[in-house]
């Protein structure tokens, strides 16, 4: 459902609202189609976040650009993108010059930057997702302006994020902001292309990602530099707003682009529909699971209440997973509902799938736990 508010969607993201900020910046606002740094614009954008940082807000940035950068210095065709390879050895030059340009910047301001490096496994995994918290957390209270990007260097295909979105939103998780910015090359979210659809227009605030809400977006980005769209910044939404997040796309093309949408408004709000805290919000903005389990129309219910997802309402297993792997729960349709961590290994899920609890043992050959997932580690998406 999409519903028109009357103050400024900027408001909730305003110092006094949001202690703490994630900003992100994408490749094609921050390098320009020669592959140099839009170093002007850059600093306009670092004074925005020193006046917020100055009003008490805590930022942190999430910075595309490496690839582009080091694939002009490299002289690689393509930006740097024809070829896994080439984007690693690109990603490689590029981060040394990126992190450089973040130093200068935020230290004209009197503003200490902090390099993150993340691969999808950092945040994925529970051990390592606490770590980047603390580590995240600790940055901000000494002050530092904790600048992320995924290690491309090292992330191939199977274990990246592939876009700076919904590394945004994963981050404003581990970090426990409470807003998460996109800086983008459209001003907002539109009913259809305003590129090639005159009708179209910008929808202020998303109250909830609707099927028709996301059939809106297209997988293109304007630049074909970076690697986002549309969809990824909507599933970037859906990951932020299920860890109770606020996220906005708003226009990163003009100067001081922070200042220019907490004054002037414009870009599109998404709101969030709940707030998982602790795993539960973790394993909401999963982005690999295990495995899979398809529920009927009454299991579908009985989550939504908040019941834990029992075996009787189960018609279908995927996959090869372990007790307490992550995997994902969806209804009869393929429609996406939620995360948990399973209570059985795939095979033994799949002997009782369909069963009351009072027929399990006999199929297992021991007694049955209380649940397939239990509401505990489950989180509703």
């Amino acid at each position: 459902m999409v519903t028109a508010v009357t103050a400024s969607p900027a408001a909730a993201f305003d110092p006094a609202s949001c202690s703490r900020l994630v900003v992100k910046i994408g490749s094609s606002l921050l390098v320009d189609s020669d592959g140099a740094v839009r170093r002007e614009w850059l600093a306009g954008v670092v004074a925005d976040i020193a006046l917020r940082r100055a009003a008490g807000q805590q930022i942190v940035i999430v910075s595309s650009g490496a690839i582009a950068l080091g694939a002009r210095r490299l002289k690689l065709e393509k930006g740097g993108r024809a070829s896994l390879e080439d984007a690693q050895a690109a990603a490689a030059v590029g981060q040394v010059a990126l992190a450089g340009v973040w130093e200068a910047l935020l230290g004209a301001e009197g503003l200490t930057a902090a390099q993150v490096l993340l691969t999808l496994g950092d945040l994925e995994d529970r051990r390592r997702y606490l770590n980047v918290a603390a580590t995240i957390a600790r940055l901000l209270d000494l002050g530092a302006v904790p600048v992320l990007n995924e290690n491309d260097t090292v992330a191939t295909t199977e274990i990246r994020f592939g876009d700076n979105d919904r590394l945004a939103a994963r981050a404003g998780q581990a970090a426990g902001a409470t807003g998460v910015i996109l800086l983008s090359d459209v001003d907002g979210l539109y009913t259809a292309n305003p590129a090639s659809d005159p009708t179209a227009a910008r929808i202020p605030v998303v109250a909830a990602l609707t099927p028709e809400i996301m059939a809106m977006a297209t997988g293109e980005t304007r630049s074909g530099m970076g690697s986002g769209g549309m969809a990824a910044k909507l599933l970037a939404a859906q990951m932020a707003g299920a860890a109770g997040i606020a996220l906005a796309i708003c226009d990163g093309r003009v100067d001081r682009p922070l200042t220019h949408f907490s004054q002037a408004g414009g870009g599109t709000l998404f709101l969030p529909p709940r707030a998982a805290k602790g795993r539960k919000a973790w394993l909401a903005g999963r982005i690999t699971v295990a495995g899979t389990i398809t529920v009927d129309d009454g299991a579908v219910a009985a989550l939504k209440r908040g019941a834990s997802l029992l075996a009787a309402g189960v018609t279908q297993i995927d996959g090869d997973f372990s007790r307490g792997d992550v995997v994902a729960i969806v209804g009869p349709a393929g429609e996406a509902l939620g995360r948990g961590l399973a209570g059985y290994d795939a095979d033994d899920a799949r002997a009782i799938k369909g069963l009351r609890g009072d027929m399990q043992a006999a199929v297992l050959g021991y007694a049955p736990r209380a649940a397939l997932v239990h509401a505990d580690h489950l989180v509703l998406i």
